[in-house]
């Protein structure tokens, strides 16, 4: 209950940048599929790293050392970001999360649907934004690969 309260009252994005963009792809899961944002976020969110991963790569590669303990490649640091990502996915799966949007009751000829309201709702005039902001066009590429 003490984290979900920290979550959800902002403590930790007081005065910081934040990003919501894999929570905006994924309540458009929940909202189509009814699963639970927990594991629709676990489908989601390292399908988003992926696509976001160069705009810094170096964040990402610090968290595949300092959380998944993965070697840092100085030389090609993107290798080890997606070392990091791939580490993440497989603890998800390994704790029950489902691997892919098929296990979320989800279907590739849904995806023009799921962007067209993603990006189109809620005010939106064709992109979210975040940490890096996504078009149409990225947000499909994000869905198409958690297939």
């Amino acid at each position: 209950m003490w984290a979900g309260m920290v979550a959800h009252n902002n403590t930790c994005g007081v005065g910081r940048s934040q990003d919501w963009n894999s929570h905006n792809i994924e309540h458009e899961l929940s909202a189509l599929y009814d699963c639970a944002h927990g594991a629709g976020l676990a489908v989601t969110m390292p399908a988003v790293f992926k696509y976001v991963m160069n705009h810094d790569v170096m964040r990402f590669a610090k968290v595949a050392v300092r959380v998944w303990g993965c070697q840092m490649d100085f030389d090609h640091p993107e290798v080890t970001a997606l070392e990091g990502i791939e580490a993440f996915r497989h603890f998800l799966i390994s704790i029950g999360m489902p691997e892919d949007l098929e296990g979320l009751g989800g279907k590739a000829e849904d995806i023009p649907k799921l962007v067209d309201v993603l990006c189109n709702g809620n005010g939106r005039s064709g992109s979210i934004s975040g940490f890096v902001t996504l078009t149409k066009e990225d947000c499909t590429k994000i869905y198409q690969a958690m297939i």
